[in-house]
């Protein structure tokens, strides 16, 4: 085969460091945008990206020249850098050290945006830890939680 062709969705899910709840309304659309930008800039294609105060998700198509790895650290690395410049508030801000990569079937791409765009109702009865979790369960993601959370 002469073409390598790929079209892998995949759902990012991180948090700030030991989940503090810093990122608010104020921040939020324009650290969205941002981190779209840095998904795009490394041919990425964001789909949806939305979250809560204390976490991010990322619907984006998987470029076949970049590894989930290198995506993460690339996205985690030049946010902090940039939401560090947003104010005093966040002069220490950090992400978690790990991340969460689902594979989402392209068949379920639109519920993936419901549920990223439902963040703020779904975290009124749900924290990040139990969604996490529900994530790593229905993934089948062998785990030990003292290694989850930082």
């Amino acid at each position: 085969m002469s073409q390598s062709l790929t079209k892998i969705y995949t759902h990012l899910v991180f948090s700030t460091k030991y989940r503090e709840s810093v990122l608010h309304k104020e921040v939020q659309t324009e650290l969205y945008s941002y981190l779209g930008g840095i998904c795009k800039n490394l041919e990425c294609f964001p789909i949806k990206i939305g979250g809560y105060t204390d976490h991010i998700h990322i619907l984006c198509l998987l470029s076949k020249k970049i590894a989930v790895m290198k995506l993460l650290e690339e996205v985690k690395k030049n946010s902090s850098k940039w939401i560090k410049t947003k104010g005093e508030e966040f002069a220490g801000f950090h992400w978690q050290d790990g991340y969460g990569a689902f594979s989402v079937n392209p068949s379920e791409i639109d519920i993936v945006v419901r549920y990223i765009e439902n963040q703020e109702e779904h975290h009124k009865k749900v924290s990040f830890q139990d969604e996490y979790r529900a994530f790593l369960k229905k993934y089948k993601v062998d785990y030990d939680e003292r290694y989850v959370w930082d």
